[in-house]
Formats: C-alpha cells, structure tokens, sequence
C-alpha cells in the first residue's frame, strides 16, 4: 500500500510570528474521527486530535520558517520552505505527498495539490492540525514575552486590536517586516531612509 503524506501550513496571514508546516502519514485503519480544517474545530478539539494523531500516525514531523526568512523570500516561498523541512523531518519516506492548496513546495517526490484538502484528504487534515496547534502554542508563549500586544488572542493576525498595539507599543522582532501594515508603521516611525 502506498504511504500518502499529507502536508499543510498555518501562519500565512498573520503579522507576527513563524509560518509552520506539518508533514503527516495516516495508517489506513486510523480512527481519527471528525478530521478536518484545523480553522472549523473548538480549540479543546484541535488539541485533543493533535494528541491522537501524533500517537496514530505512521509519522509526522513539523517544519518552520521564521519571520526573518518570511521578509526575504515572502511568505509563499517562506511556506513552501516550511513544508519541504516538514517532509524532510518525517521518519518513514511516503510514496506520494498531498499538498494543500495549489502550489507545490517542490520536493524529491513529486507533490498532488489540491484545493481545500484539508477539508478532503484526512492525512491533510492531521496535518492541518499539527500545525496550528504547534503555531497557536508558540503564539501564547510570544505573548508572554509581549505583553500588551494580545498574540494569545488573535495568533499575530491584523485584528484591529493587534494594529491598535502596533501603533501604541511599535513593533516587536517578531513582527514580519514585508507585511504592509508593519512596513507602514516603521516608515512612519523612522522615515524611509534604510527601511
């Protein structure tokens, strides 16, 4: 049987934070129930399929790209580097790879994108959800160490809230510097002269 490695990413939109990629191979027999977008479930449901799909999985492995690496190649690349170090990671090599959305990130086996995978394929899926629970865990743990700015709330996303902080408290090492609103703000802060 062929070993089918489901790959996703979470942390294209946001502001602040890495983007993180989970590369994961499902056993056929899994009893992963209620697989889908990792967006459509509670956080206590997320958190409790991350748990079983780690221990299910035939393998799964996580891959990053961190926001200096997201403000010199952009975010797509920056994406695609995350996935290829996720596949790189797993322990056991698949026999084909699945890729959510419709770039593929262009790695030694040739990838199948598909559109809205995470809600078709269920080794997406875990994927999917690997990597927003690992990404929203290291965004409450950012917020720690900002405080004020409300990552534990809005994960690095553009709420008005989180530009509201910006404005307020200016930008963090973490803040991806290429994102508009960032770039903004500091050009207003520091004029355009070595920006």
């Amino acid at each position: 049987m062929t070993l089918t490695a489901g790959v996703d990413e979470a942390g294209r939109g946001p502001l602040a934070g890495p983007v993180i990629a989970a590369a994961v191979i499902l056993p056929a027999d899994h009893e992963l129930a209620g697989l889908t977008d990792s967006k459509k479930l509670t956080l206590r449901r997320r958190e409790a399929l991350a748990v079983a799909i780690r221990e299910q999985a035939v393998a799964w492995a996580l891959g990053r790209a961190e926001v200096a690496e997201i403000d010199r190649i952009n975010i797509l690349q920056a994406s695609l580097l995350a996935m290829r170090r996720a596949l790189d990671g797993l322990a056991v090599m698949p026999g084909e790879v699945r890729v959510d959305g419709n770039q593929c990130p262009g790695w030694r086996l040739a990838a199948q994108t598909i559109v809205g995978g995470d809600l078709l394929e269920p080794a997406i899926s875990a994927a999917s959800v690997l990597a927003k629970v690992t990404r929203d865990r290291e965004m409450v743990a950012l917020a720690e160490r900002y405080p004020g700015y409300g990552f534990e709330g809005h994960k690095g996303y553009p709420s008005p809230g989180h530009l509201q902080a910006l404005q307020e408290l200016g930008v963090t090492p973490e803040h991806r510097r290429s994102y508009a609103p960032v770039r903004r703000l500091i050009e207003q802060t520091h004029g355009h002269a070595g920006v």
